[in-house]
């Protein structure tokens, strides 16, 4: 789900794989297809999800999803060049990383799906680049600006319409559904700053290999009432697709395909096609799920979007080195 990854570090095997012809904008023609397919795979997370959630308990889809992108990536690190398993000293932040990009992130996320929106989870989650600033200035990893304080407000402004556009519901439904998915943005959020260094030292596709196992591994304990292999095998078509699309789609060819185009042309044209995502998202699920777009998707986008884009042009690293790309 999920969540689009946001390094700018690629392991060479992948670097190579498409051929990239430079356009007039000066992001090369793979690139832009590359970062259009992964758009249409991160869209379509939400609705996959939306509609498996509708067979599926949470528990069962989240261990499905990390079991299956768990054994994808552990054939990919033993089968490319280098290390199979992450070294002693790094094996603290990857099981502190799977914590919050499994059970944490994940659970949290389809377990607010299945009360809210696609529009609105789609939204929500691009706050992500919000908090990473947000998380890095408390930190002292960056330097506030007065721009970035405007975006801020914008952005949360946005958030309020989403949560508040319909009144104060009891605990039940969107709302409560939006609080659940803002947790798991915050799990997102802190899985990318603390994540950086760790990807950086190990590369795109071992890091995110290490973590996700380890986010398989935090969820086993559950697996003797969650699995429910004979209700998986005896489901629908519709639900053994889904899983699939989230394990495969979602958690691999959509992780590595940002990567990738992460690796060819410079952040802040990538971030422009994160942008793209929300919108795709709300008008497909009006034309396949049929959710309404009401008034809060499109005044509390237009503010999320927004506050993100003037937030994302006016970061003033304190440190060079630590400076998180969007």
């Amino acid at each position: 789900m999920g969540p689009r990854p946001t390094s700018s570090v690629l392991t060479a095997p992948l670097a190579t794989e498409v051929e990239v012809v430079e356009s007039p904008g000066g992001v090369g023609r793979g690139v832009v297809i590359a970062l259009l397919l992964q758009t249409a795979i991160s869209g379509g997370t939400y609705l996959v999800a939306k509609r498996a959630l509708a067979e599926v308990p949470v528990s069962t889809l989240v261990l499905w999803r990390f079991l299956l992108c768990g054994v994808v990536f552990a054939a990919l690190v033993v089968v490319l060049p280098g290390p199979a398993l992450p070294p002693r000293r790094a094996l603290p932040a990857t099981i502190a990383l799977g914590l919050l990009a499994g059970p944490l992130n994940q659970g949290l996320f389809f377990a607010g799906l299945q009360r809210s929106t696609a529009a609105h989870a789609s939204l929500l989650y691009a706050l992500t680049p919000i908090g990473v600033y947000l998380y890095s200035v408390l930190r002292g990893r960056e330097a506030p600006s007065a721009r970035a304080g405007i975006g801020l407000l914008l952005a949360f402004g946005g958030a309020l319409v989403l949560l508040l556009a319909h009144g104060l519901r009891a605990l039940s439904g969107v709302f409560v559904g939006d609080l659940l998915i803002l947790g798991a943005v915050t799990a997102w959020v802190l899985y990318t700053a603390e994540g950086k260094a760790f990807i950086g030292e190990h590369g795109a596709l071992r890091a995110t290999a290490w973590s996700m196992i380890a986010g398989a591994l935090w969820l086993l304990p559950v697996a003797p009432w969650a699995l429910r292999a004979d209700f998986i095998l005896a489901s629908s078509a519709v639900v053994k697709g889904s899983i699939l699309y989230l394990a495969l789609l979602t958690s691999v060819v959509s992780y590595l395909l940002w990567y990738w185009a992460l690796g060819r042309t410079d952040a802040s044209k990538v971030a422009v096609f994160s942008n793209l995502q929300p919108v795709a998202t709300a008008v497909a699920a009006w034309l396949v799920l049929g959710e309404r777009i009401g008034w809060e998707v499109g005044v509390g986008g237009v503010l999320v979007l927004a506050g993100v884009r003037l937030t994302g042009t006016s970061a003033n690293p304190r440190r060079p080195s630590e400076t998180l790309e969007p």
